[in-house]
């Protein structure tokens, strides 16, 4: 039995990009008919459309989804988040990691909902220090908490593969609201995603 792979993206949408990355191809001085590219418009074309996919999500409308009344008051860490975004800049990638903490305030939400919430908005064209706060807000905005906090740490391609082709440096941005405006509070979850718990 052959093996096929089921996929579904906008046609219309892959058609118009498959005619613009041929022409892309060709401009930079390729031959996109050849054996090794004539497949490649359309490849990146799909691909694209999925690293861009949180434009067509709703980052409250998931939280929501597992929204559920609880009497607890103690924070709640969802750490080393995997990010994988592009930088709209230069549409090359950004990758890291995000930290984020809410302490509820009779509402939380599942666990896996938060890392649904970093993929909505990194799956777009972005900058981290924007992604940070989209984060940050849209928990704020559905679940009322006391407070919130995001950190994000990531390696950004167009700092390592172009420019000043820094191979080593990391971005971190963070963003607190509430309760983590303080410093105790923001202390505590600063050792918390830096402790090795193991």
């Amino acid at each position: 039995m052959a093996y096929k792979k089921t996929e579904h993206y906008d046609e219309q949408v892959t058609s118009g990009l498959i005619t613009h990355y041929k022409s892309v191809l060709n401009l930079l001085g390729e031959d996109a008919e050849r054996e090794g590219l004539v497949k490649t418009p359309e490849r990146l074309a799909k691909a694209m459309q999925y690293l861009t996919q949180g434009y067509h999500l709703d980052a409250k409308a998931i939280i929501n989804s597992a929204k559920f009344h609880e009497q607890v008051s103690e924070m709640i860490v969802v750490k080393d988040i995997e990010i994988y975004s592009m930088c709209e800049h230069h549409m090359l990638p950004f990758i890291g990691k995000a930290h984020v903490a809410y302490i509820p305030n009779g509402w939380i939400t599942g666990l896996s909902k938060i890392a649904r919430v970093v993929d909505v908005y990194a799956r777009r064209l972005q900058v981290q220090e924007r992604l940070t706060v989209q984060i940050m807000n849209a928990i704020k905005e559905t679940l009322n908490p006391l407070g919130v906090a995001v950190v994000i740490e990531a390696k950004h391609l167009c700092m390592m593969m172009r420019g000043v082709q820094k191979q080593n440096s990391v971005t971190t941005t963070s963003a607190f609201d509430g309760e983590f405006q303080k410093n105790s509070t923001r202390g505590e979850f600063l050792r918390l995603i830096t402790a090795d718990l193991d």
